[in-house]
């Protein structure tokens, strides 16, 4: 490894460690949903796609409230005051957020009131609601809730005998008036959101929370309802898993999973009506502070618009369907064995389609000879998973498999615990995670005997096996048989099974053994080797940027003259064009497609060291996860240093990172640039491959 003593020498000579220099990391992310907001005013998508940004950002809010408020609160509770690098408590963090999640929270309800409805009756599809649901038969709405809504529905008394029950997280909850008392009547999440209700208009909607309204006499026969109110509870939903502790991950990942549903109240939302003496008894009640009520104009729970965009069929209103393609050296090709054998092969998806991936597994399961499979699962599509159902097919050929299924998965370990438990009895090796880290590497080899010898393949990935975010997540995968990777991948599955101890590999870097230390040498190689002559330059693209470590090292290499350019979908805490990174722009896409592929590339020495991997700077990549990076090389590394140029010329989907931390979109701040949309580019070249 390189030494490290140029990149010391700045880090210790240079006072990188003020607050001023870092952004908060949750205050980072409400910007990058700031971000998602802003794409439903961004005419360049049709009117549905605007509307999807919405459902988006309203789904990312509450994933936020579950874990990462949740979080913060569990910091307070214990008497944390540390600070974090900004310079923030958790207790002046928490503040922070609530100011701007009410800012935004107000910003999208006008959007979605005096943008997106009107827009959507103009092209005849409503909403009803108020007086408009007399639009809708009376005969019909009361057969759909008799038939489809009235079995599932379980009324709640309140009074002496009846305390407030548990009540599920992000279910809409309708508190009921009577006049002698009050009840509560949840709604199940099985049931839609917005019910179609095609009558005068092309397209009719009716929120379910509207229909229950209408008929709560036929749930409290013989009493009088005087009103009601829609409410939601958003609970903690991250898991507390002592490993340590565990004789049984599996028992204990699903212990936790049952407290999950009935975790502490993190956020109250309530229709701006509801009046205050119930928020007052559902404060007591549940245990929440005041600050955590959010009162909501109009309706609750538009995580699920999806529901409406489901239904309606106008391709006119939606994205131009794109059809992601085979690359050239697979076309007409029936052993992707033999292809692999003959050099690397780069796909970048969703561009390149996922299923070379799917039949390189597939393939294995029925080559006969193949004799082993190793792979990663981190997320999948559970049940109807081509590459589940080809691992269960080589376990029936007789084949050794060998699964490593992250348990820890967020909101993915129901699904995984399943699969473990299937593939289980099927006969494949399972094993859950390995203690105190999570596997996130995304990786698969596949052993095969050729003539007197085993070879070995590989695919490496950013993405998941996901055949489903592979559509609209963008990511790059490596198919490659380098005797030296697949070596490596070889001491890698052995290290997970197995836990080996390894620390130093051929060519991948793997974390938490010397994935931070490779990186830094790297940063240290450029700042080494930079000179006026022959100037460096670093080029990353990464989901998130908020390792402190990192950061300082990307300020040393900036004073010391380093180029940087850095394209960061989401969080970055990095502060740039300061006196201490003049030399480091941040471009943040947010488009079509979900930016999730990670590129780090250097330059120095008249050299170029192109890497991918699943790694975002983040402690918990670089300390607390499994994580693998690998090197690419000669036409590959081309390839994906053209991807990682073309994304950094995007000036349509692009924002630049101001050093306030505001965010500007880049045709407002560099206003002589021409429209440019890499991922429109990258569908054309797929469309057009010789052009």
């Amino acid at each position: 490894m390189a030494t490290l003593s140029k990149l010391t020498s700045l880090l210790r000579n240079s006072d990188l460690s003020r607050p001023e220099l870092f952004f908060n990391r949750e205050l980072s992310w409400l910007e990058f949903n700031a971000r998602v907001l802003e794409e439903t005013q961004h005419t360049v998508h049709p009117l549905l796609s605007r509307t999807r940004f919405l459902s988006i950002f309203y789904s990312n809010l509450d994933e936020f409230f579950m874990i990462r408020v949740a979080g913060i609160k569990e910091q307070i509770r214990a008497g944390v005051r540390q600070r974090g690098p900004d310079g923030l408590t958790p207790k002046q963090t928490l503040q922070r957020i609530r100011e701007r999640v009410r800012q935004l929270l107000s910003q999208a309800e006008s959007i979605f009131h005096e943008e997106i409805i009107p827009a959507l009756e103009a092209e005849d599809i409503f909403i009803y609601q108020g007086r408009r649901l007399a639009r809708v038969p009376r005969e019909a709405l009361s057969e759909y809730f008799h038939q489809q809504v009235f079995p599932l529905l379980t009324p709640l008394a309140i009074d002496s005998a009846h305390p407030v029950p548990p009540l599920r997280g992000l279910e809409l909850i309708l508190w009921v008036e009577l006049r002698d008392g009050s009840a509560l009547v949840p709604i199940p999440q099985v049931l839609p959101r917005f019910i179609p209700f095609h009558t005068t208009h092309r397209y009719g909607f009716v929120p379910i929370e509207r229909l229950v309204g209408l008929f709560l006499e036929v749930l409290f026969p013989g009493r009088k309802v005087k009103e009601y109110y829609t409410f939601r509870l958003t609970r903690d939903a991250d898991l507390e898993i002592s490993e340590a502790e565990a004789d049984d991950l599996l028992e204990l990942v699903e212990k936790e999973l049952r407290r999950r549903r009935l975790g502490d109240v993190v956020r109250l939302e309530v229709s701006s009506e509801m009046p205050a003496e119930p928020i007052r008894f559902l404060m007591e009640e549940l245990g929440f502070e005041p600050e955590d009520v959010y009162e909501v104009r109009g309706l609750l729970g538009l995580e699920r618009l999806w529901d409406i965009l489901n239904e309606v069929d106008e391709p006119s209103l939606l994205d131009r369907p794109f059809v992601p393609v085979i690359p050239p050296v697979l076309h007409g090709k029936s052993n992707i064995f033999e292809v692999i054998a003959q050099g690397d092969i780069l796909l970048h998806h969703p561009y390149d389609s996922f299923m070379p991936v799917v039949e390189f597994i597939q393939q294995a399961a029925r080559d006969p000879q193949v004799l082993a499979i190793k792979q990663t699962l981190y997320r999948t599509t559970g049940e109807k998973s081509l590459i589940v159902q080809a691992l269960r097919e080589a376990i029936d050929r007789g084949k050794q498999v060998t699964v490593l299924i992250e348990l820890k998965a967020r909101f993915d370990e129901e699904s995984n615990i399943y699969w473990a438990k299937e593939l289980e009895k099927a006969g494949a090796n399972v094993v859950y995670g390995m203690v105190g880290l999570k596997i996130h590497c995304k990786a698969a080899l596949v052993i095969r005997r050729e003539g007197n010898s085993l070879r070995g393949y590989a695919h490496l990935s950013t993405g998941n096996y996901n055949e489903k975010t592979a559509l609209i997540y963008t990511d790059i995968s490596l198919l490659t048989a380098n005797p030296e990777i697949t070596r490596d991948i070889a001491e890698l599955f052995n290290y997970l099974t197995g836990n080996s101890g390894q620390r130093e590999w051929r060519r991948l870097a793997v974390a938490p053994e010397n994935l931070r230390e490779t990186f830094l040498a790297e940063i240290d190689k450029c700042i080494a080797e930079h000179t006026i002559e022959s100037p460096s330059r670093i080029l990353l693209v990464l989901n998130s940027l908020v390792d402190s470590e990192m950061i300082r090292a990307l300020y040393a290499a900036s004073l010391a003259g380093v180029q940087i350019d850095l394209v960061i979908r989401g969080i970055c805490c990095l502060v740039p064009q300061t006196p201490v990174s003049p030399t480091i722009r941040v471009h943040s896409i947010v488009g079509r497609f979900l930016e999730h592929s990670r590129l780090y590339i250097f330059q120095s020495g008249g050299k170029t060291r192109v890497y991918s991997g699943s790694a975002d700077w983040m402690p918990r990549n670089l300390d607390r996860r499994v994580e693998v990076v690998y090197p690419l090389e000669k036409e590959v590394a081309h390839t994906a240093l053209n991807i990682a140029e073309t994304l950094l010329s995007d000036t349509t989907h692009t924002w630049l990172l101001q050093p306030n931390g505001k965010y500007l979109r880049r045709l407002a701040v560099e206003t002589d640039l021409a429209p440019f949309s890499a991922q429109v580019e990258f569908m054309r070249r797929r469309s057009h491959p010789k052009s």
